[in-house]
């Protein structure tokens, strides 16, 4: 269900289907990296490093089936996708009692490879996911999906994040070259609208049906990148 215009904070406290904050793994995540006892907005910057750096992007570890996009199975693979990543960080933050919900925007991302465009057919990443996190009074959109070491690769300045702004999207490269656009935004959502992705992702790439569920773990994407850039 699309929430948009839903700013009530306590309506996004609750575990999801995807954003599966009482999942086991996410609840000692949560609690390893952060206590209940710190202000909101401490709590969600801790949050927003260690799920953008403890856990690798990988576009090839691309599971689309309910269990692969519930923010646990990041934990359980050590990887994932923006969408499940920042399934993660919403839930993990839930856990300590930061509401958060689910964003979804289309974007112009030049942090990509030359294989994963080919297959993508295209440089529009539709349904890129980010986070929005209730911290004094505002919702705050955060983007933990490039971790640290793949941005040094690629050459690009990692998003950072401090609790008081908006962390989006990397505008430009660390030489002055545009990086990424948001073309897109879909709004927010309480929990991750798995039917409304897979069809829009029909819709947006010719090929993916041909996809399937990608699992592939002899792919190294940062590699790629790093080759690239």
């Amino acid at each position: 269900m699309q929430t948009t215009n839903t700013n009530d904070p306590s309506a996004y406290l609750a575990p999801g289907r995807y954003v599966d904050s009482d999942h086991p793994a996410v609840i000692a995540f949560a609690r390893r990296v952060a206590d209940p006892a710190m202000t909101p907005r401490e709590i969600a910057v801790k949050l927003y490093y260690a799920v953008r750096d403890e856990f690798l992007y990988d576009p090839y570890y691309f599971d689309i089936t309910v269990e692969g996009l519930k923010g646990s199975r990041v934990i359980e693979a050590g990887r994932g996708f923006c969408v499940p990543k920042a399934a993660l960080l919403a839930a993990a933050a839930r856990v300590l009692g930061v509401p958060a919900r689910l964003g979804y925007a289309d974007v112009r991302n030049h942090l990509s490879s030359k294989r994963l465009q080919d297959m993508m057919g295209t440089d529009l990443f539709v349904f890129h996911g980010y986070t929005e996190l209730w911290v004094d009074g505002q919702w705050l959109k955060a983007t933990p999906a490039f971790n640290r070491s793949l941005c040094e690769k690629a050459g690009i300045h990692p998003l950072e994040f401090d609790g008081r702004a908006d962390s989006v999207f990397h505008e430009f490269d660390v030489s002055g070259r545009r990086h990424m656009e948001y073309v897109h935004d879909h709004g927010t959502y309480a929990d991750l609208p798995r039917d409304e992705l897979l069809a829009s992702w029909r819709a947006h790439y010719k090929t993916f049906a041909d996809w399937g569920q990608i699992v592939d773990s002899g792919a190294d994407f940062a590699q790629e990148v790093g080759a690239s850039s």
